[in-house]
């Protein structure tokens, strides 16, 4: 009897690849995401408000998050706040960033010497969470804008550069998103975020103002392999839009230049080679 064809193994699934959702893991993520300044104390009830889970589901969850040390149940108030390992999983993830690392003191060296603030940020959702903010600004800004901090995409010059360059049907989801919640300004702000793409594709950056006396210019930071970075500068200043990015947007590209060619570098086994080689011939001519 012909013995039967042996069957060719499956390919693995590669670990960016969609697989089957694990609800549970999914629910609890969604119970540590309603935590944000300004709630940081937050009962069942308004977990489950906030996420559109029922009660006893978030029960449940709660209970298993304090157990896991996640998170703290004060027992007077009958509430949760997040606890201390969460902040542990922040400092880990910005210690462990290449793009962080690489652009880290390149943004410090630059905000010292032109007395700014330099900010990089990637996407979450619908809003902009800042990796790193360095501020110098002399002027006194109404915002101290910190690590982890959030600001809305729609209004603000890093979440207009990252709508310029993200796919086509992810910025179409989002752009009917700013349609529904802010509809008797839509016109405007359509306008306004398809200057900011204009702009990003013609001079690499894009501006806004949303703030009182505060203008600030982004550009996006593509990384292979990675999401997107954006990339700002910003200044509280009375001056005028257009002064304030011809006096920024060069040092902008610039700096952007100079974290793309570090990363490079370290991408590269062939540079850092060289590197070493350079070091060693220039450690011989000294001695």
């Amino acid at each position: 009897m012909p013995r039967e064809p042996k069957a060719e193994p499956q390919p693995r699934r590669r670990h960016h690849e969609a697989p089957t959702l694990n609800r549970s893991l999914e629910r609890g993520i969604e119970v540590l995401r309603a935590f944000r300044p300004g709630a940081d104390l937050l009962g069942n009830g308004e977990i489950a408000e906030r996420t559109s889970l029922s009660r006893a589901t978030v029960s449940r969850l709660t209970q298993t998050l304090v157990g896991s040390g996640l998170l703290e149940h004060d027992r007077v108030r009958r509430a949760y706040r997040l606890a201390a390992p969460v902040l542990s999983f922040a400092h880990a993830m910005r210690a462990g960033s290449p793009v962080l690392n690489a652009a880290a003191p390149l943004m410090r060296a630059l905000a010292e010497k032109m007395h700014i603030n330099v900010g990089l940020a990637v996407a979450d959702r619908d809003e902009m969470v800042y990796l790193e903010s360095v501020r110098y600004n002399r002027r006194v800004s109404l915002r101290n804008v910190v690590a982890g901090q959030r600001v809305p995409m729609e209004l603000t010059s890093l979440g207009r550069a990252y709508l310029a360059v993200v796919q086509a049907s992810e910025r179409r989801a989002l752009m009917g998103l700013f349609r529904s919640r802010r509809a008797s300004e839509w016109r405007q702000l359509r306008s306004d975020i398809e200057q900011a793409k204009l702009s990003v594709e013609q001079r690499g950056y894009c501006t806004a103002s949303w703030q009182p006396e505060v203008v600030a210019l982004a550009t996006p930071l593509i990384v292979p392999d990675g999401p997107i970075y954006v990339l700002n500068v910003s200044v509280s200043t009375a001056a005028s839009l257009r002064d304030a990015e011809a006096e920024l947007s060069g040092v902008l590209l610039d700096l952007s230049v100079k974290i793309g060619a570090v990363l490079g570098a370290a991408s590269d086994p062939r540079s850092a080679a060289r590197g070493a080689g350079q070091n060693q011939a220039g450690a011989g001519s000294r001695s």
